[in-house]
Order: C-alpha cells, then sequence, then structure tokens
C-alpha cells in the first residue's frame, strides 16, 4: 500500500474525557449471579463487574432481534439460535473504563499531559483489557452461559466462534497477531449510514473506525461485489492503524492506495457524531473517511 503525504494539518480534536469500555451481554438458562461473578473476578481481574441492577432471571423476547441485528448469522448455529430463543436470564458483564492512548492525535507534542511517549503503555492496556473481556466471555460459556453479545460495537458471534478466538488471543506471541483476533471479536462491519459504509468497534482497541464513501444514495441495494470489496478495504485500513506506525503520521487530505496502481482514496478525519458521548458505541478517536479521489483533484502520490 502507498500513502501520500499532505500539508493539510488535521482539525480533529480528541476529547480525553471520555474513556470506552466493554460491556458484554450473556444470556444462559438458570444463571446464578454469584457464580457469574466470581468467574468475571477471576479471569477479568481488577476493574471487572457484573451489573446487578439488570440481572434478570427471566425470558427476554427483545434478545432474538438483538442478537440478529449484530451479524450473529455470520457464525452462529442452529444450536445458538435456539439457546437464544430459549433462554430465561441475562447478565451483563462490564470492563473497567479504558484510558486514550495518543497514537493518533496529530496535536500531540503539544498537550500537555498526552505527550509523546505515553501511548504505548496506555494502548497495550486497552489490547490487554480488550483480551480479558474476550477471555471471560469464553469462561463464561464453559461455565453455563449459552450466548453473548458485546454491546459496545453490536457485534455478536456464536459459542465456538468466541471459544476460538478467545483461545487464539490466550496464545498468540505478539502484538500484530493479538490485533487481528480482537479486531476480528470486538469490531463490527459493514455498516451502512447513507453513502458510507463503516466499522464500530475501534475505539475498544484504542484506534478510530474507518469509514468508506461509496457514494450510493440512501435506500438503493448495494450489490454483494461491492459490498465485500468495501469490507476488504476496511479491514485492511484497520489492520494498517492498529499495526503499522506509519498510521500514527496520517493527515488530513492525504492519500492512500492499497496496491501501487490500484484506486486512489483521499482520507479526512472526522469526529464521531453518530453517537452521544455517552453511548458506548461513541469512538473519541473519530472516523478516518475514505472517499475516491476524482481526476480534477488528483494529484500523484508520493512513493
Amino acid at each position: 500500500m502507498s500513502v501520500g503525504f499532505s500539508t493539510f494539518a488535521s482539525m480533529f480534536r480528541q476529547n480525553y474525557e471520555v474513556y470506552p469500555r466493554h460491556v458484554l451481554c450473556v444470556l444462559g438458562s438458570g444463571l446464578d449471579f454469584d457464580v457469574v461473578e466470581k468467574v468475571v473476578a477471576e479471569v477479568g481481574g481488577p476493574g471487572f463487574s457484573v451489573d446487578l441492577e439488570h440481572f434478570q432471571q427471566a425470558h427476554d423476547p427483545r434478545m432474538p432481534r438483538s442478537f440478529d441485528a449484530s451479524l450473529a448469522n455470520v457464525s452462529f448455529t442452529e444450536s445458538d439460535w435456539g439457546a437464544v430463543e430459549t433462554h430465561d436470564s441475562v447478565v451483563y458483564v462490564l470492563s473497567p473504563p479504558m484510558r486514550q492512548n495518543n497514537a493518533f492525535d496529530l496535536h500531540r507534542r503539544v498537550m500537555v499531559g498526552h505527550g509523546d511517549g505515553v501511548f504505548e503503555e496506555v494502548w497495550d492496556r486497552t489490547f490487554d483489557v480488550s483480551r480479558r473481556m474476550l477471555a471471560v466471555t469464553a469462561a463464561l460459556l464453559r461455565s453455563g452461559a449459552t450466548a453473548a453479545k458485546g454491546e459496545s460495537s453490536g457485534l455478536a458471534h456464536g459459542r465456538e466462534r468466541w471459544l476460538t478466538l478467545a483461545d487464539r488471543a490466550a496464545e498468540a506471541r505478539d502484538r500484530e497477531m493479538l490485533a487481528v483476533i480482537l479486531f476480528h471479536a470486538w469490531v463490527k462491519r459493514p455498516l451502512l449510514d447513507g453513502s458510507l459504509l463503516k466499522s464500530c468497534g475501534m475505539h475498544l482497541l484504542g484506534a478510530p473506525d474507518v469509514q468508506i464513501d461509496i457514494g450510493s444514495p440512501a435506500g438503493k441495494p448495494l450489490p454483494a461485489t461491492l459490498v465485500g470489496e468495501v469490507v476488504d478495504l476496511i479491514d485492511e485500513v484497520a489492520l494498517y492503524l492498529l499495526t503499522e506506525r506509519r498510521a500514527r503520521e496520517m493527515s488530513d487530505g492525504e492519500g492512500y492506495r492499497s496496491t501501487p496502481d490500484g484506486p486512489r482514496w483521499i482520507m479526512e478525519r472526522h469526529p464521531c457524531l453518530g453517537y452521544e458521548e455517552d453511548s458506548f458505541f461513541f469512538n473519541p478517536y473519530g472516523y478516518w473517511r475514505f472517499t475516491p479521489d476524482e481526476p480534477s483533484t488528483s494529484t500523484p502520490a508520493e512513493p
């Protein structure tokens, strides 16, 4: 891939007062609050908690529809759907709030309290919390829970998919491998928002989400091939953000190509305006929006 440099400085300002956190919805039959709390404390560790106020020992008729909207079909089996349909207990698990890193803040050098050298340790803690929440999810599923959904990105997986991701995360030996696993565990994509296809959940990994401007009016069906290509681009950019040091220096107006002869995109940093700051979906790191470069405004990208 190639990224062309720009003279434009980003106007985006990161709000460090917002602390992202995981909220996990867990279903089961006859779930015992004390057992859930013990598993969460032992596997999650300090800062992880179970929401007693919203613990529900009854069937919630909203859950089938909620899981269906959370891309559950991608990995759900008949057994998984049966678990959602027949559950009689609902519990919510919360991670500790995660302090923001400043890896993607181009103004970090002049910010008191957020200077260079801060972000590595903070960002690693974000990865660790997300890894531990994945471990908590697997432990609960192995202790009697039957289904789980990440409420902070609206993403659900089938039981076997959760267990596989958690096992792979536990075995990951480097940051890049862990980044890929956590991305697939917690980041939902694609979501359609007008002419944009976007991701949701990168705030749980300490990075901006990705928006791709496809230029199609809202309401028109999108070709499956187009959706697939856009998802591939979202994945490529998101993993670039999570693993490449160069991604920390990108700024508004730069060009981006996946391959030297591929289509050129113009990158713009945008705040997260689709959700309120108190929403678990809210991303304080904002979005990188990719818009196709028009021939009339195209300038060669530097190699």
